[in-house]
């Protein structure tokens, strides 16, 4: 069993040591002094050795080193300063000192600045990573330093049952090219943190070689506003170091920002209670002017790639790259609206084109009224019992009224009444219908009968010549013949009503 453990455990240090290249000079974990500039830096599988410039005679003024150190998973780093040890003291370590972070950037936590002649003793991290800087400057230098670091086991690390490692927390990422998106909901897409640990993670980008990087925030809030110990964004130009911090934003407002390299770091810190905290940046890389036959001119003192000239995005300081695209726009926009309400269209469409088509079929089932005959011009069929003379109706109207008798003198019937039988008057059986009579088709014909309907109604509510309804009959179903001018029959009609 503690057999298969070991092996277990071997097997995973060596995937960790296949990440690293072979031992040597070079950097394994980001950056690496050269020997003459920074002194000498030998390293292996269990640790190494790295010392001031010039060690052990005085190292130059105006000099800054930075070292990073990189253990294998779960170790740790373990630093041993050589006895021969002096840098020019001060007040706080201001001029000459070595400073020490525990992690790999040089916004991690401190753990101290060291000068003078004391030697600092044993001095570990925390994690695998350790971010150390010399800094000298222009008078009093000193002997310098000389630093053995070695890789000690985690006492942290230990094997869950079933001989599972525990996760190496790991939030980091890098981004390049022409432009970007920045976006902190890519630590939750990737599972980087768990949720309710604070997250503390680093977007690294790197433009292409003799480009610059513009920053624009997108989308930026902070849970906590004004309370950067709990939630902020800090972004660094060319490194990581604390001198290259460009920008840190905890407030309501995050600004555009210009990097004079072709290296950013964005470092987003929220604690356990600021897990809300959210941004989203667009990064661009840009040259200055002149520019090139591939570059477009942004009138910004920036130029930016063909490629992202109307690509929908904002790319320059002020939307010079935007502004001529309302061909590509439309176009873009009508494809837009056809894939994303086009269903919603066509369904209405054709819910309308059904009931237009409903609505044609019930008209034309419904039984149409036959033209012709007194239904067609609004009459009732009644009879009056034969001997009734009425008296004559003109005579009873004046001039301009007798003009509603002007439509029924050219009158023929197309049935037969009964023996002793007559039609009676419109306007006695139907005050209220509007007079209707074949031929009459054009709307001024209408607009004519009309008028003369209104006088016969007028007329028969001046003088009260609706019929009783006892002299009323069911209507003939018989074809009627009228030969009888309409005269007669208004004649007769006043009789009947004289007699009643």
């Amino acid at each position: 069993m503690h057999r298969a453990w070991i092996l277990f455990f071997l097997i995973e240090e060596g995937f960790a040591l296949a990440q690293r290249t072979k031992d040597s000079p070079g950097d394994p974990g980001g950056q690496s002094p050269g020997q003459n500039d920074c002194g000498t830096w030998v390293r292996n599988i269990n640790g190494g050795v790295f010392m001031s410039p010039n060690y052990p005679n005085t190292y130059p003024p105006n000099k800054e080193c930075v070292y990073i150190l990189e253990a294998l998973p779960r170790q740790r780093i373990q630093l041993a300063f050589d006895k021969n040890y002096y840098i020019e003291p001060s007040f706080q370590c201001r001029f000459d000192h070595i400073e020490i972070r525990d992690g790999p950037f040089g916004f991690s936590p401190i753990i101290d600045r060291f000068c003078g002649g004391k030697n600092p003793g044993l001095v570990t991290s925390t994690g695998r990573f350790m971010w150390i800087k010399f800094t000298s400057d222009e008078e009093l230098e000193g002997l310098g330093f000389r630093i053995q670091y070695t890789f000690v086991a985690d006492p942290d690390f230990h094997l869950h049952v079933g001989g599972l490692l525990n996760p190496i927390p790991d939030c980091q990422f890098e981004i390049g090219g022409w432009d970007g998106i920045i976006r902190s909901s890519q630590v939750e897409e990737e599972e980087r943190v768990k949720p309710g640990d604070a997250l503390d993670c680093i977007w690294t980008i790197r433009a292409p070689p003799q480009s610059k990087i513009y920053l624009r925030f997108m989308d930026y809030q902070m849970e906590h506003s004004n309370e950067c110990k709990k939630n902020f964004v800090a972004v660094y130009d060319g490194s990581s170091a604390i001198e290259n911090l460009k920008a840190k934003f905890c407030s309501t407002v995050a600004n555009d920002l210009m990097l004079d390299n072709g290296v950013g770091v964005i470092r987003m810190w929220a604690d356990e209670k600021s897990r809300l905290s959210r941004f989203r940046m667009l990064f661009t890389s840009y040259i200055d002017p002149p520019c090139t036959a591939n570059t477009f001119f942004c009138h910004s003192n920036m130029c930016i790639n063909n490629t992202l000239v109307c690509n929908g995005i904002q790319n320059c300081v002020y939307p010079w790259d935007e502004n001529h695209c309302k061909e590509k726009r439309s176009k873009g926009l009508f494809h837009q609206i056809t894939k994303t309400h086009g269903t919603v269209i066509g369904v209405s469409s054709g819910i309308v084109l059904v009931l237009l088509i409903i609505s044609i079929l019930v008209q034309m089932k419904q039984p149409r009224k036959k033209g012709g005959g007194s239904a067609t011009w609004c009459l009732q069929q009644g009879w009056i019992p034969g001997g009734l003379r009425p008296a004559p109706l003109r005579a009873l109207l004046s001039p301009r009224q007798g003009d509603v008798l002007r439509p029924w003198r050219s009158f023929r019937g197309v049935g037969q009444l009964p023996q002793g039988a007559s039609l009676l008057h419109h306007v006695a059986l139907c005050p209220r219908a509007p007079l209707w009579l074949p031929g009459l088709r054009s709307h001024r014909r209408r607009r004519r009968w009309r008028r003369e309907h209104e006088a016969q109604q007028n007329y028969a509510e001046l003088h009260g010549t609706v019929l009783p309804q006892r002299l009323l009959q069911a209507p003939s179903h018989e074809d009627l013949q009228l030969h009888v001018h309409l005269q007669e029959e208004l004649l007769r009609l006043q009789a009947a009503l004289t007699d009643s």
